[in-house]
């Protein structure tokens, strides 16, 4: 139905809530770009480490000189998800930069890119310091062994402080975007 001055309610809305848009799509804005600095920084530092691997290679056959160690597998596992976890987080974010803002995208698929986007960040935040962890337990096994437990507390310190102050944002988004509403469908969404 039309209001006396023939506006639908959906054209009264959007009306209403216009600078509501714009500031959302600010925020989004901002927000993506940030962890977009985040994400490229973590992409450079963990390729670079997959191609000068710790303790270099063996001059006669080119392999590893840690190959055989657990510690190098872990790093070459945790490596290779911070690289490919960071990656998805810098592309889920430039979709958000890109993204055309319209009303309907902030119900559902701008809320979702920025889920996925911090929970990879996060994941490669994790994987970045597991990794690091394990190199220094390869280049200090034997010398200095007192050094590994403080180094394993620290590199706790950013997962820590990254979720305790991102995981407030990351619960809010997925509440309001995958929660039923008292308006539109009742069914429940899926996380993809």
């Amino acid at each position: 139905m039309k209001n006396s001055d023939e506006m639908t309610p959906a054209m009264v809305f959007t009306e209403a809530h216009k600078e509501l848009v714009k500031d959302g799509e600010q925020w989004m804005k901002d927000t993506a770009n940030s962890c977009t600095i985040v994400a490229a920084l973590i992409v450079t530092v963990v390729f670079a480490s997959a191609i000068t691997l710790p303790g270099g290679n063996n001059g006669d056959t080119g392999l590893p000189i840690f190959i055989r160690k657990t510690a190098f597998v872990v790093f070459a596992i945790s490596n290779a998800l911070a690289l490919f976890s960071s990656t998805s987080s810098l592309l889920m974010f430039l979709s958000i930069l890109t993204s055309r803002y319209g009303e309907q995208d902030f119900l559902y698929a701008l809320p979702k890119r920025l889920i996925i986007g911090l929970v990879t960040l996060f994941l490669s935040i994790i994987s970045m310091m597991i990794a690091f962890t394990a190199t220094i337990y390869m280049l200090l096994e034997y010398k200095g062994r007192w050094i590994l437990v403080p180094v394993a507390v620290l590199s706790g310190l950013p997962v820590t402080i990254f979720g305790l102050l991102q995981f407030p944002l990351l619960l809010d988004l997925i509440k309001y975007t995958y929660k039923p509403r008292i308006f539109g469908k009742q069914g429940v969404r899926i996380l993809f």
